[in-house]
């Protein structure tokens, strides 16, 4: 899957300057769904306004400015989500040295990593930021306002991550964490692991959120089933509510301790967010494995999955695609492509605090388009993609797939190939193959 720079889109398809409070209505002509129809959906003020056979819809006539998109060839599914970046390590890897946490330098990535993952798809993200006495609050500083350059585009929220929040020194980081929801954080997180007083640290982040109102999104290996039920205890009662990530840990525990475990979160209504592509910084650690996602799912906790590491020294090779996250869920741990995708949508989305989209009427107009006839084939091969925020589109990855001239003689009749005019390369035909 492509995971070059974002690049400008092209003359003849402009994307929209950022920010219109009314997009102009929007027509999709001759999507796929999951169910095997194939319809025409109309966007307008941000939301789907319907949804109808093939030909069947107008551009609504009583607003000027409307436009139609052919997806002809596409599936059409709701927008995923990222629950899980680093947008203050993206793009990093290639630092000489240590980890660059220059405010204009963090501004830059952020932004660049955000624009990637919306190519992807994702049309909101949640990013965890380290606050503490070495970075201060300058990388927070720098990633808010790459959210605020991005409004229109995509919706980027930050989560505070303050490292020692006990003893001596937890003083100084309890400060910092109030300060930084003060300056916009909307979510308190954090890693406990790394605490010395694990359960004092989370009593730390409990209380700065019940000041705030806000939700926590913590980091967690949970390979301690002890501290995670206790954790779980603890957590129950907040409200909006609680989410642990990466998790690894549950599935290295003995099958009886990971049920248990798996129990209690679901009792405490805590929402696990797996990391299918690899680790990430949060925990100090490479390698710590995949949360056993059906486990979870049988006891009935809430999964979604996200991305982790973009390319930085937890993960050089990061792609930070929420579709390549559920390709794996679906090749790896052995989900349907149906449950795997909604993991990075739905329930991602739900992880989020944002509202469910469904490609119906009355719903968010978050909406990704896929080249493909099957959910199956666009997690195997998603590479050409048309991203669709608040009705309007934003983003556009196209591909086509090109082979040289066989050598070989043949004296069977040859269909006769399209070719370009400079390279005499035909192109791939199918369309769910590009």
């Amino acid at each position: 899957m492509p995971d070059n720079r974002p690049q400008p889109p092209p003359p003849s398809s402009p994307v929209p300057s950022p920010g219109p409070s009314d997009p102009a209505p929007l027509l999709l002509c001759g999507a796929r769904l999951t169910d095997g129809r194939t319809v025409d959906v109309r966007l307008g003020g941000g939301r789907i306004e319907a949804v109808g056979t093939a030909g069947s819809l107008t551009v609504d006539g009583t607003r000027t400015g409307g436009t139609r998109v052919d997806l002809a060839g596409h599936l059409l599914l709701p927008a995923p989500a990222e629950p899980h970046a680093h947008s203050d390590t993206a793009l990093s890897a290639a630092s000489d040295g240590p980890l660059p946490y220059d405010p204009h330098d963090v501004r830059n990535r952020a932004t660049e990593a955000a624009l990637l993952q919306l190519g992807h798809g994702a049309t909101a993200l949640r990013a965890h930021v380290r606050v503490d006495d070495m970075t201060g609050l300058g990388a927070l500083t720098a990633v808010l306002q790459a959210g605020r350059s991005l409004r229109g585009l995509t919706e980027l929220t930050t989560v505070a991550m303050p490292r020692v929040l006990t003893g001596v020194a937890g003083a100084d980081g309890i400060a910092i964490l109030r300060d930084a929801m003060k300056m916009g954080a909307s979510v308190v997180g954090g890693c406990p692991d790394v605490d010395p007083d694990p359960t004092g640290y989370v009593e730390a982040v409990l209380e700065v959120a019940a000041e705030h109102g806000c939700p926590v999104d913590l980091h967690t290996d949970t390979a301690d089933p002890a501290r995670v039920a206790r954790l779980a205890a603890m957590a129950g009662g907040l409200r909006p509510g609680v989410t642990l990530s990466p998790c690894g840990g549950l599935d290295r525990l003995p099958a009886e301790a990971a049920a248990r475990t798996a129990d209690h979160l679901a009792a405490a209504g805590v929402t696990v967010v797996c990391l299918p592509q690899g680790g990430c910084g949060g925990l100090d650690r490479r390698g710590t494995g995949t949360a056993p996602v059906r486990l979870l799912r049988a006891a009935g906790v809430r999964v979604a999955a996200g991305s982790g590491a973009l390319r930085d020294v937890s993960n050089p090779v990061g792609r930070g695609d929420p579709l390549e996250a559920a390709y794996l869920l679906a090749s790896h741990h052995g989900l349907p492509p149906e449950d795997a995708y909604e993991m990075v949508s739905t329930s991602a989305r739900a992880a989020l605090g944002l509202p469910e989209v469904r490609v119906e009427a009355g719903f968010p107009a978050e909406l990704l388009a896929v080249r493909g006839d099957r959910l199956s084939a666009a997690l195997s091969l998603a590479y050409s993609r048309i991203v669709v925020h608040r009705g309007r589109v934003v983003a556009r990855t196209s591909a086509v797939r090109q082979y040289c001239d066989s050598l070989t003689t043949t004296t069977e009749p040859e269909p006769e190939p399209t070719t370009e005019p400079t390279t005499g390369l035909p192109r791939q035909g199918r369309a769910g193959s590009t």
